[in-house]
């Protein structure tokens, strides 16, 4: 794979943005979208798509851990260190997508975060709006969440704002009456658990053809489990988080790929800002079909 010279802007970086990403590598002949002069200054070079994608971004400790425990909200933050730069690129990533896929949980333990942008950068929320102009997106991602139980904190602000809420006939039945006007429920099975395949078939008749997931740890365990994920954003966060009695998942859960089913991915490019990475992965084709099901009811 050879290295794309191109790709890394020479002019510094706007005084209202990050500073600008370190691009380390990256693989020659990936989809451009075009971005604006100001995001493709911050972010290093310009970034795109094949479309249809699916496509994951989380952040992780060196050693491993994604989230702290239901007893601290918005672990993702703290794992990060809130580092500017981070949360540049989740909002660059939400910009470029048509929908925001998250399960329930990642909803109850973010209970004042928005899927937005403009949320996690709102500095950057002229360019972003700039950038899906120019892609023919709505105004802001749709958000999609996943429950297989319809247990949901129905009063969360980014429900109050509208999402989509996937789930089951008996989810549906739940929370029949309890979820916010701006909301639609999308009933994608009867039985106890929910299809990614159902819900992305869903979203693409609605012209959603290019979905990040921010988790979690179960519904990408999911995606991957039907054969669904195509690349994964991942930002090494420079800090140790260590495990002790309490569960601190890594990046899947619910499924099991080794040693029978490796999904192995290739590094499609690489960045750092100080002693941050930021990391893309393309899931290899061979491995992209394992049939695999994942139980996780989310």
């Amino acid at each position: 794979m050879a290295k794309d010279s191109t790709a890394h802007p020479t002019s510094g970086p706007p005084t209202n943005l990050p500073e600008r990403l370190d691009l380390l590598y990256e693989e020659a002949g990936q989809p451009r979208f075009g971005l604006p002069p100001v995001l493709a200054t911050a972010y290093g070079g310009d970034l795109g798509f094949t479309l249809p994608c699916v496509y994951a971004n989380f952040v992780a400790s060196i050693d491993g851990v994604v989230a702290l425990g239901p007893e601290y909200p918005s672990s993702g933050s703290v794992i990060s260190g809130r580092k500017p730069a981070d949360r540049f690129v989740m909002g660059l990533l939400r910009a470029c997508a048509d929908a925001v896929l998250i399960g329930a949980g990642t909803l109850r333990a973010s209970p004042r975060h928005r899927w937005t942008p403009d949320h996690v950068c709102p500095q950057a929320a002229p360019d972003f709006a700039e950038l899906r102009r120019s892609l023919r997106r709505a105004t802001q991602p749709q958000l999609v969440v996943v429950t297989a139980s319809g247990d949901l904190p129905t009063e969360h602000p980014a429900l109050q704002s509208g999402a989509l809420v996937a789930t089951t006939l008996d989810g549906t039945r739940r929370l029949d009456g309890r979820l916010p006007p701006a909301c639609t429920v999308l009933t994608t099975s009867e039985g106890s658990t929910v299809r990614m395949i159902d819900i992305l078939a869903a979203l693409h008749t609605h012209g959603h053809t290019t979905v990040l997931t921010e988790g979690g740890p179960h519904l990408i365990g999911n995606l991957l489990g039907e054969g669904l994920l195509d690349e994964l954003f991942l930002t090494t966060s420079p800090v140790l988080a260590g495990r002790a009695d309490t569960s601190r998942p890594g990046l899947i859960a619910g499924l099991e790929l080794l040693p029978k089913q490796p999904a192995w991915m290739d590094l499609i490019s690489a960045r750092r800002r100080d002693s941050h990475l930021f990391l893309r992965y393309r899931l290899r084709l061979s491995d992209a079909g394992v049939s695999l099901r994942s139980t996780v009811a989310i």
